[in-house]
């Protein structure tokens, strides 16, 4: 596949032939330079690596001084702005749904003779395993029990460790891995494929903005928004990487002291070694390119999660399963608009479980839209408008809301029916870790199901950290959609050190925070692709 392969590799290529190809196809990208095997922008690639290295660098140096500054700053966006968020992220709902449906829906992004790149099933898998397929073994447990502790949070009025908080944990846990984070994906996703492959701009999200910025391709307004998605992504991943493996290290002492009689250290030194081995198979991964690398991966990832999710239907409660599904997923719908507009502003005083959950959330989403955006658009080149908008919204969301349920129903099941404080405590204990390795411990094949799960948070991360690291080559590279491998190569390796510094400066949480401000600023910048990409689609019509 030629963007995947060599065919920009020729350590001997001249530093223009890539803007030379660009020109002879008609799309303009900016000025970029070849060295050591990398084309990059002059501007955005060196900027990017001295802004990361800085961040990093005042993260371990302050300590706890930059934690109470990030954590400060995160409480005032919080606070402040946590009506924004929700208004935000229900105007990329209705838009993505409202484009959809009308007649722009029959546009074919690449133009009306595109074909798709990739197999309906492989590109259902990598959207799934780019977007938030992790994140459903981290929270499917912790998410639950946390709500059915405090009685459904202060939208649902349940005493806390009964059925009616359980019903209300189903709901929220639904809610907030539903379709709100797809559309903030989705509408991010569009807007980059159509300007790239619609409008043969390159593929960033400079490009977007042609009818607000002058030369959005090269001047440095447009370098500006590349680099805020740069340094986004890069701290997006390192902090996602750093946190899963101390969750993965919780799995491996689960496996080794309950079945090999050997404990695994859960320290720093063995977390650090699981970020190694992370990364290195990330490197092999974008080395192979995404027909070899992250499709196949993301192949195995879904195979095992619906491996998983079918033993814990199976040799679990079935039938109690399945009726937390119907209650749960009746109950999202019949809440879904007082849930999506519920900013706490009728709650007592002191009240603050929405911002600490629901604007939490929205922002960590948004704050992620770059890379997952990027790479829907890269994958879905040759699909039309509404395919794309379905295949965001429904597939994903689905599998989301079933394993929530699973795996909500599985944990309330342990708490109300077979042991109280069996899930929760070792939970306020010892972290979100171990929620779902304990849940297992209750299960019979558990050591079936702890070895499955460990495998698939391996390759999931693996196949995110693959599909940012060809994002952040693109952005680095001024959009170019050819990118060497040695400029794809380079990003692991550039999160995993970061990852491990944060790891040993105990900085991970800190700037997983400040993280999340990012999303405010970002969460304007998708309304104004909104826009753009609405007077697009309304010129593509009246071309055709």
């Amino acid at each position: 596949m030629g963007t995947d392969d060599d065919s920009t590799d020729s350590p001997g290529a001249p530093a223009s032939r890539s803007q030379a190809d660009a020109s002879r196809n008609g799309t303009p990208t900016s000025r970029r330079d070849r060295l050591l095997g990398f084309d990059r922008d002059p501007v955005v690639f060196p900027s990017s690596l001295v802004l990361v290295a800085l961040v990093v660098a005042v993260t371990v140096v302050l300590g706890s001084d930059a934690a109470r500054v990030y954590a400060a700053t995160s409480e005032f966006v919080n606070q402040t702005f946590g009506w924004w968020y929700v208004v935000a992220v229900n105007v990329y709902l209705v838009s993505l749904v409202a484009i959809g449906l009308s007649e722009f829906g029959t546009i074919r992004l690449g133009g009306p003779d595109a074909a798709p790149e990739f197999s309906t099933l492989a590109w259902l898998a990598m959207l799934f395993s780019a977007g938030m397929g992790v994140g459903l073994l981290f929270f499917g447990v912790a998410e639950p029990i946390s709500h059915l502790l405090s009685g459904g949070g202060s939208f649902f009025d349940a005493a806390p460790n009964t059925s009616e908080s359980g019903r209300a944990a189903t709901i929220l846990t639904m809610f907030h891995w539903g379709v709100h984070p797809w559309a903030i994906y989705g509408i991010v996703g569009l807007s980059l494929a159509f300007f790239s492959f619609n409008r043969d701009r390159p593929l960033s999200f400079r490009s977007i903005f042609q009818p607000v910025l002058a030369d959005p391709v090269a001047d440095w307004s447009g370098r500006i928004v590349d680099l805020t998605a740069v340094i986004a992504t890069v701290f997006g991943l390192a902090t996602a990487v750093g946190l899963a493996s101390l969750q993965i290290t919780a799995g491996l002492d689960v496996l080794g002291t309950r079945y090999l009689g050997a404990a695994v250290p859960t320290t720093h030194w063995s977390a650090a070694g699981v970020v190694v081995v992370l990364m290195g198979a990330t490197v092999l991964s974008t080395w192979l390119g995404i027909e070899r690398g992250i499709r196949r991966l993301s192949g195995l990832n879904v195979a095992v999660m619906v491996s998983i999710l079918l033993l814990v239907v199976i040799v679990g409660p079935s039938l109690y399963l399945v009726e937390v599904l119907l209650e749960g997923t009746g109950g999202y719908a019949r809440n879904f608009v007082q849930l999506s507009l519920y900013i706490e502003a009728l709650t007592a005083d002191g009240t603050n479980w929405q911002h600490a959950y629901t604007i939490f959330y929205w922002g960590f989403w948004i704050s992620w839209a770059p890379f997952v955006g990027i790479f829907l658009a890269r994958i879905s080149k040759g699909r039309t408008v509404r395919e794309f908008v379905a295949g965001v919204l429904v597939v994903p969301v689905t599998f989301s809301v079933l394993w929530m349920a699973a795996f909500s129903g599985a944990a309330i099941h342990v708490e109300l029916a077979v042991l109280e404080g069996g899930l929760s405590q070792p939970l306020q204990e010892q972290g979100r870790a171990v929620a779902l390795f304990e849940l297992f411990s209750f299960y019979p094949l558990a050591g079936l199901l702890s070895v499955l799960s460990t495998l698939v948070l391996v390759t999931f991360f693996v196949t995110s950290a693959d599909s940012a690291s060809l994002v952040l080559s693109y952005l680095t590279a001024g959009g170019s959609r050819e990118t060497t491998r040695p400029q794809r190569a380079v990003w692991p390796a550039v999160i995993g050190v970061a990852a491990i510094m944060l790891l040993f400066a105990d900085g991970l949480g800190a700037l997983k925070t400040a993280v999340v401000t990012v999303g405010l600023p970002f969460s304007i910048v998708i309304l104004g692709m909104i826009g753009s990409l609405y007077s697009g689609l309304r010129t593509e019509l009246i071309d055709e």
